[in-house]
């Protein structure tokens, strides 16, 4: 697809339509919100919303301007889950035709995952099934207190499998086991506590100043640098802390210490100055 947000990082600030089940946000400082736009079925995943996100997110995956991604849903409600047309469109495909669907979902996440930027999903109303997994996706979520989140496949017999790998890594296998297992509703709070929100803010005029603070935040830090933190986190996460471990995380500072980010951020900060992506 035509890549939608270049002009407005190098312009002017503009909306731009991926599709009218998406749309996307840029400004010319590389802060882009991307909006569920299915307001009437409360951002409801089917087929073609999933689509739009994949292509949406694997857009934004190979931008270089981006500063920070904001995820949301249009009408003060994140997403319901799997849209219930689709479902009983789909209730009598075969098996393969079922895997086919479900590699879509898995493939949009994947590409959401790979963003470079820092991605914050923005919670309002509710995040249920897989409206809660594109919350885990993200690298932080801050939600209104009133938001409601579930992982409820299991009271419609089936499970919370596409999202799986990012709740997991959001909030522990046995937090998973409990939520996958037992479809319950937790508001807010218990989201933050479990750890599948970072942020929990009154309304949604403060969730709004949250977006600002958290892109403001962002145009100090060195996109590219960004990029690499995130790499980091994967290949560090989980292993024994070993010579090898130790030789890989003395590489990857040497290697940022003497790239260009690393060689003008620190300049900068020894002279006073601002860094040249925060001029």
């Amino acid at each position: 697809m035509p890549n939608p947000i270049a002009d407005p990082f190098v312009e002017v600030p503009d909306t731009d339509a991926v599709s009218e089940l998406v749309t996307l946000e840029a400004t010319p400082d590389g802060a882009v919100t991307v909006t569920l736009n299915r307001a009437a079925k409360k951002n409801a995943f089917d087929e073609a919303l999933i689509g739009a996100l994949r292509e949406t997110f694997e857009t934004l995956r190979d931008q270089e301007m981006l500063r920070v991604v904001f995820v949301r849903g249009a009408g003060g409600v994140f997403s319901a889950g799997a849209d219930l047309e689709w479902m009983r469109d789909a209730i009598d495909h075969t098996e393969e035709d079922n895997r086919d669907d479900a590699l879509q979902m898995a493939i949009m996440l994947k590409h959401l995952h790979d963003i470079p930027a820092l991605t914050v999903a923005l919670v309002e109303g509710g995040a249920y099934g897989g409206g809660a997994g594109l919350v885990a996706c993200c690298d932080m979520a801050v939600a209104t207190q009133d938001a409601k989140f579930a992982f409820s496949e299991v009271k419609l017999g089936l499970i919370a499998a596409t999202v799986s790998p990012y709740v997991v890594l959001a909030i522990g296998p046995r937090r998973a086991r409990r939520l996958f297992s037992s479809g319950e509703v937790f508001d807010a709070a218990a989201a933050q506590s479990f750890g599948l929100v970072d942020e929990v803010v009154a309304d949604a005029a403060a969730l709004e100043a949250a977006k600002d603070r958290i892109a403001q935040r962002q145009l100090a830090c060195a996109p590219g640098a960004v990029e690499e933190s995130k790499r980091l986190v994967e290949e560090v996460a989980y292993r024994e802390i070993d010579h090898e471990l130790m030789r890989h995380t003395a590489h990857r500072i040497a290697a940022q210490r003497v790239s260009d980010e690393g060689q003008a951020g620190v300049r900068a900060f020894l002279s006073g100055a601002k860094p040249p992506w925060n001029e």
